[in-house]
C-alpha cells in the first residue's frame, strides 16, 4: 500500500526542486513549448521524486492552473476528483500506488493486520507493486481515446514491470497520443531497460545543493530528535549517510534504532569477550527493536565496520570504532557471511519466519563475528 495520502497532490514544493517546477510549468504555460510526453522521476529513495510527480499531476489536470503557477488550486472539479481517487483522466500503476485518503488508508491498514494468514499477506503486498502485461495492456483503452483532453498515466516502481510489460509499454512510447503524458517513477533505474530508458526524459531531481539539503534538514527536524539535542555535525552525518537525500535523513533521524548504535557496538563487544550470552543479547534487543530495525541497525554498523578495516574513516563519526576494534577486528569472510546473513534474514521474514528465531540466530552470529 502507498504510504502517501491524496494531502501529497497539494503539499507545498520542495524547496530543491523549485527550479525544475518553474521549468516544467514554464512550457506547459507557452503555446509553442509543451512537455515530452514519457518522463522519468529516478533515484534512490528520500529526495523527494515522488512528491514532485503527483504535484505536477495535480497541477497539469487542475481546471485553475494558469491562475495557480505555483501548483494545483485544490478546489476546482478536477482538484476534487483527485482527492477522491475518481479522476477519470488520471490512471494509476500499480494501482496500490495511488494516494489515498487518510481514512482509507487506515482502513486497508486494518484490514492488512487481521489477515489471517500473514504469509499470503506479504506475499500479495510484493506482487501488489509489480506491473504485468496485462496491466499495460488495459491501459490502451484509456491512452487512445481520442478527443478526451488530457490524459495522464503513472506508473510507480517502473523497475518492477515485467519483461513483457515492458515490452508492450514500447509500443506506446514509440507512438504518442497528443495530450497523452506518460509518468515513470522508479527507486532503480539500472533495472530498466534500456529502450525503456531512451524514450522518456529523465527529471532533473538527484542534484541538491548542500547548504540547501542541511537547511532543510535542520528546520524540520528543530533542534532536537527522540528528546536528545542534535547539532549542525549530527545533521550533517546525517544527510551522508542518507547519500545526500534530505528526506531519507530525516526519516533517518526519526527511527527507533538510529539512537541505539553505540549500544549495538558495546552488545558485540560484550558478546565477543564472553560477557553476555547471545540469549540475554536476543532477550534484551527484542524488547527495543523489531528484527527489521534491528537489521538495518547491523547494516549500518557493519558498514563502518568495513570502512575503518580497509583504512578509511568511519562515516559515523559519534561512534568510536578505532578503539572499538583496536584489540580485535573481524576478518573480511566474517564480515561479509554476517552480511549475507542479514539478507537471509530479511528474506526468511518474508516467509513468516518467526521473529524470536531470526534474532536468537542473529545474535549467536554476532558473538561469532
Amino acid at each position: 500500500m502507498s504510504d502517501v495520502t491524496d494531502n501529497i497532490y497539494f503539499a507545498p514544493l520542495l524547496p530543491w526542486q523549485q527550479s525544475l517546477w518553474t521549468q516544467l510549468t514554464k512550457r506547459v504555460s507557452t503555446p509553442q513549448q509543451s512537455l515530452p510526453h514519457a518522463l522519468l522521476a529516478a533515484g534512490m529513495q528520500g529526495m523527494g521524486k515522488r512528491a514532485f510527480v503527483w504535484r505536477l499531476v495535480a497541477w497539469l489536470l487542475c481546471r485553475a492552473r494558469d491562475e495557480h503557477p505555483l501548483g494545483a488550486c485544490g478546489h476546482c472539479e478536477s482538484c476534487k476528483w483527485l482527492r477522491s481517487g475518481t479522476h477519470p483522466s488520471l490512471h494509476v500503476l500499480p494501482i496500490v500506488s495511488m494516494p489515498v485518503s487518510v481514512d482509507s488508508a487506515h482502513h486497508k491498514e486494518a484490514a492488512s493486520s487481521t489477515a489471517k494468514d500473514k504469509k499470503s499477506a506479504k506475499a500479495a503486498s510484493n506482487a501488489a507493486i509489480k506491473i504485468k502485461v496485462d496491466d499495460i495492456r488495459a491501459l490502451q483503452p484509456f491512452i487512445y481515446q481520442g478527443g478526451q483532453g488530457m490524459r495522464i498515466c503513472v506508473l510507480d516502481h517502473a523497475e518492477k514491470m515485467t519483461i513483457a510489460a515492458a515490452n508492450a509499454l514500447l509500443k506506446t512510447l514509440e507512438e504518442p497520443q497528443s495530450q497523452v503524458y506518460l509518468l515513470l517513477i522508479s527507486d532503480g533505474p539500472a533495472q530498466l531497460l534500456p529502450t525503456i530508458k531512451s524514450r522518456v526524459q529523465q527529471l532533473a531531481l538527484q542534484t541538491i545543493d548542500p547548504v540547501i539539503s542541511l537547511d532543510y534538514v535542520t528546520q524540520a527536524l528543530g533542534s532536537t530528535v527522540n528528546r536528545e539535542a542534535i547539532s549542525t555535525a549530527a545533521i550533517e552525518q546525517l544527510i551522508q549517510l542518507a547519500n545526500g537525500a534530505p528526506l531519507a535523513a530525516i526519516a533517518l533521524a526519526k527511527a527507533p534504532w538510529y539512537s541505539k548504535r553505540a549500544l549495538w557496538l558495546t552488545t558485540w563487544q560484550a558478546l565477543r569477550s564472553g560477557k553476555r550470552s547471545s540469549v540475554a543479547a536476543s532477550d534484551y534487543w527484542q524488547t527495543q527493536l523489531s528484527i527489521a530495525e534491528f537489521i538495518e541497525l547491523s547494516e549500518l554498523m557493519l558498514l563502518d565496520m568495513r570502512r575503518v578495516r580497509l583504512g578509511f574513516d568511519a562515516l559515523q563519526k559519534d561512534i568510536d570504532f578505532l578503539t572499538a576494534l583496536n584489540d580485535y577486528q573481524p576478518i573480511d569472510t566474517a564480515l561479509e557471511a554476517f552480511v549475507q546473513s542479514l539478507q537471509n534474514t530479511k528474506t526468511a521474514l518474508q516467509q513468516n519466519v518467526q521473529e524470536k528465531f531470526a534474532y536468537d540466530k542473529l545474535m549467536q552470529e554476532l558473538a561469532d563475528l
